[in-house]
């Protein structure tokens, strides 16, 4: 490697901002800080968004919620505050702030209606990460990415995004403003490149790789530059190029049964004769968009995600041209997003809400630039609230109304309603409502929601990345296995870097789910990698981060100790929920699958999560939010 990994202290000749003092901090992990005098606005005052160092599931948001869950430890005595609100949601992520925003359109602005939150932000995993350097903002995702198609919406979560000022005329801006060569932004013309290690250092192979698994534009030449042994190179041309059908020896009713009951990887190892030491190379995309690796995903779900073998299946040779641009083009076409990722509804959907957080903010053409007050979220004269630091470790319906236990910074507190909203998580829903019959809670604890860690580093220019010759990169022996560009689109008057001269934010993905192999079911993985986010410092990450940059870029003149200049690890152990995998789930009569057993009714306490409707995508949460509603109003 050309620059030897040392750690290297980021708070010297730094100031340590006012909100870092204000927060909980892992003791031991070094707190990464721009210095206040680069913030918006300032000096510093309490606004997450810019904090750097370990995200996401920070200090102070999960301690108290472990307790409950794991040892059943809450507290004997609460405080009973002189608060009843019409609806209390539990959970600031998409779906607890859909409620509220439904209830409200039903019952009317003037209802009471206080959102409940443990993180100190609100968005769930739809979290802004704001750096300020050199005089300019530079914006990125802490969690959900995109808007996913919006033009598949139906009229409940449609009509929503309507209110929030995304219509037609504001998707049609967010595609002439995204660039083609930003995968995440929705469009796949630009590269799509491969890293891989290539002695202490690693080798980039640009092109579009995504495209070469398919056998669309020069894949013979990108994977002849792979460093591996000839005789994978060789398999990999003719896989990616459908030269075989390398089921041929089965009978249609006999493939379908293959693709549906063996695993991708196997598929792999068995039929196409890769290597384990090659078959990284075609999960990366995998792990990144759902969390296990191909040994998890059948071989007909690994085709849907993207994988190659379409075209190696030769019973279905005739569709392969036309479900293949489908799949590149016309799909990923459609999706869009802000400069922050899903912060920005969130954002909208807050101010719509509670307009005093950004007075003058007019809505979609400004949202990604506003400064938003957080001390306006709470106060006692407003009727919508949103109340963050606030764990909850109890719900339960008394005569009337419902009794909301929660502890705030360490103090525990009671509140009343007339209806609740559960939109956290569901595993940890039987501990908050144990009166709840043994069937619910076992559906409630089924599923185990996909963990996954987003980082954003800023760095003092692109010049290295410049060099690098792509936009993203997938990187499938490294930690993270996706890096790229900070979203490069100018949605909602946000002006991103745009030369190589710039100071510039990279954004790095990883899934922690074991990917060599390892027994066990699905979910049994998920709950490894969890395991394993929560036992990783920022140390940790720290280091891996500036290993795999230093060996990406190291040869174009990159520095990690005097380039990067902050920062930001956003971990989500409890991330996308959890769907039905073929290899471990089975098929359920209508109404009797975990999650519709889970998300019943509860007298006055409803649930709306992504995980009652077993799909990670932000309409779902939507979907959920407006059932639950409706079960206490309709």
């Amino acid at each position: 490697m050309a620059t030897q990994i040392t750690r290297r202290d980021l708070l010297n000749g730094m100031a340590i901002s006012a909100v870092g003092a204000m927060l909980p901090a892992y003791a031991g992990e070094p707190k990464v800080r721009l210095d206040s005098s680069m913030r918006l606005g300032g000096p510093s005052t309490y606004y997450p968004p810019t904090l750097t160092g370990m995200r996401g599931s920070h200090a102070g948001s999960f301690e108290v919620a472990h307790a409950l869950a794991w040892q059943g430890q809450k507290p004997d005595a609460y405080e009973s505050l002189d608060e009843h609100y019409d609806l209390v949601v539990v959970g600031a992520g998409m779906s607890g702030l859909a409620a509220a925003w439904y209830y409200l359109k039903k019952a009317g602005p003037e209802a009471r209606v206080l959102v409940l939150d443990n993180h100190d932000d609100f968005g769930g995993h739809a979290k802004r990460n704001e750096f300020h350097h050199k005089d300019r903002m530079i914006l990125s995702l802490g969690g959900a990415q995109n808007l996913d198609n919006p033009s598949n919406y139906g009229d409940i979560a449609g009509s929503l995004l309507i209110d929030l000022g995304i219509d037609e005329a504001a998707i049609a801006k967010m595609a002439a403003n995204t660039p083609d060569d930003y995968v995440l932004g929705g469009k796949l013309g630009g590269d799509v490149g491969l890293t891989v290690p290539d002695g202490d250092e690693h080798l980039t192979i640009g092109g579009h790789w995504l495209k070469f698994f398919h056998g669309r534009g020069d894949y013979q030449a990108g994977v002849r530059d792979l460093p591996i042994p000839e005789e994978q190179k060789d398999k990999l041309v003719a896989f990616f190029g459908g030269e075989k059908d390398f089921l041929d020896d089965l009978s249609l009713t006999k493939k379908w049964d293959y693709v549906n009951n063996t695993s991708y990887n196997q598929f792999l190892v068995d039929r196409v004769g890769l290597s384990v030491d090659t078959i990284p190379i075609l999960n990366a995309h995998l792990l990144i968009l759902n969390g296990p690796s191909g040994w998890n995903h059948t071989v007909l779900e690994g085709i849907l995600a993207g994988s190659p073998g379409l075209r190696a299946m030769g019973w279905l040779a005739d569709f392969v041209d036309s479900i293949g641009a489908m799949l590149l083009d016309e799909l990923a076409g459609d999706i869009r997003m802000f400069p922050d990722g899903n912060a920005s509804v969130a954002r909208l959907l807050v101010q719509k809400m509670i307009p005093d957080v950004a007075p003058n903010m007019k809505g979609f053409e400004d949202v990604a630039i506003a400064r938003f007050n957080y001390g306006a979220l709470d106060q006692a004269d407003q009727s919508t609230r949103i109340r963050l630091n606030s764990t909850v470790v109890g719900v339960r319906e008394v005569d009337d109304y419902v009794q909301i236990d929660y502890v705030q910074q360490g103090k525990p507190l009671r509140i009343t309603a007339n209806h609740c909203v559960l939109a956290c998580y569901n595993n940890l829903i039987p501990a908050l409502c144990p009166e709840m019959s043994d069937a619910q809670k076992s559906g409630l604890g089924y599923g185990v929601r996909v963990p996954f860690v987003y980082a954003n580093i800023l760095l003092e220019n692109g010049r290295a990345f410049s060099e690098l010759g792509v936009q993203i990169t997938q990187c499938p022996y490294d930690p993270f296995q996706w890096v790229s560009a900070a979203p490069t689109v100018t949605s909602g008057g946000y002006e991103p870097p745009r030369g190589p001269d710039d100071p510039m934010v990279v954004f790095m993905m990883a899934s922690p789910t074991p990917a060599d192999g390892t027994e066990g079911t699905t979910r049994d993985l998920l709950r490894l990698g969890r395991h394993k986010i929560y036992a990783s410092t920022f140390d940790d990450y720290e280091q891996q981060i500036r290993e795999q940059l230093q060996k990406m870029l190291g040869k174009y003149g990159f520095n990690h100790e005097a380039d990067i200049k902050a920062i930001t690890v956003n971990r989500i152990p409890h991330g996308y929920a959890y769907w039905y995998w073929g290899l471990d789930d089975p098929e359920w009569e209508e109404g009797q699958a975990p999650h519709e057993i889970g998300r019943q009714q509860f007298g006055r306490i409803s649930i709306a999560n992504t995980d009652s409707e077993v799909t990670p995508l932000m309409n779902a949460a939507f979907d959920a939010a407006h059932r639950a509603v409706e079960e206490q109003t309709g």
